[in-house]
């Protein structure tokens, strides 16, 4: 079994949660995690070189999805268009549409390095996409869905615990992360409190929109 695993700091509580709930030493045997990219991560699922994992919502609209999700319900932090010439971030999918469908022009970046930016350019221009989709659609915007090729029951029911689940992030996790990132564990935690991860009835709708609208500009 391959999970796609995105190594961004806004999945870090899935992977604890996974470490913590997966009991079988058999299934842990069994689990590979493929690390890139959000785009690469997209291709090799596509080529179903991949189980499951969190797929650009963007290219999710015909897969086998659960109910979870990346979801920001306003302001995110982590995707932002920086002011000046258009450029496309290459390890997004979903974050590059946004911005042409919102029509916001400049160098889109996500992840972590967008949360650099954040944190260090407080005083630069630059435009939010997610609080750029609620400001004009007052819905929460999905980056990410949890998409599997098979074994239907096992990855809706690990998705439906984790949806229900409260997870505490490890203090030697925080500070691995922000060692890597250059952020402190404060500001990790801060971000991760703009993250939710259930897709309810105003995020499938948001998706819904969101599938329209990129046709549309296509």
């Amino acid at each position: 079994m391959i999970l796609a695993k995105i190594d961004y700091i806004n999945l870090l509580p899935f992977y604890v949660f996974i470490k913590k709930n997966i009991q079988s030493s058999q299934i842990k045997a069994i689990i590979n995690y493929k690390k890139s990219y959000p785009a690469y991560i997209n291709k090799q699922f596509k080529n179903r070189k991949i189980d499951a994992g969190f797929l650009s919502s963007i290219v999710t609209e015909k897969y086998k999805s659960t109910n979870i999700g990346i979801v920001a319900k306003d302001e995110v932090l982590s995707v932002l268009a920086l002011e000046g010439e258009d450029k496309k971030d290459k390890e997004s999918a979903s974050s590059n549409m946004l911005a042409k469908i919102l029509n916001v022009k400049g160098e889109v970046i996500i992840g972590d390095k967008a949360l650099q930016y954040y944190y260090n350019n407080q005083n630069s221009n630059y435009t939010d996409l997610a609080k750029a989709w609620k400001d004009k659609y007052n819905l929460p915007f999905v980056f990410a869905r949890f998409c599997f090729q098979k074994e239907d029951k096992y990855f809706i029911s690990l998705a439906s615990k984790f949806s229900k689940s409260k997870v505490k992030i490890p203090q030697y996790l925080l500070k691995k992360y922000s060692k890597r990132s250059g952020l402190t564990t404060k500001q990790i935690l801060k971000y991760l409190e703009k993250i939710t991860y259930n897709i309810g009835y105003k995020e499938k709708k948001s998706l819904k929109l969101f599938f329209k609208l990129s046709r549309k500009v296509k």
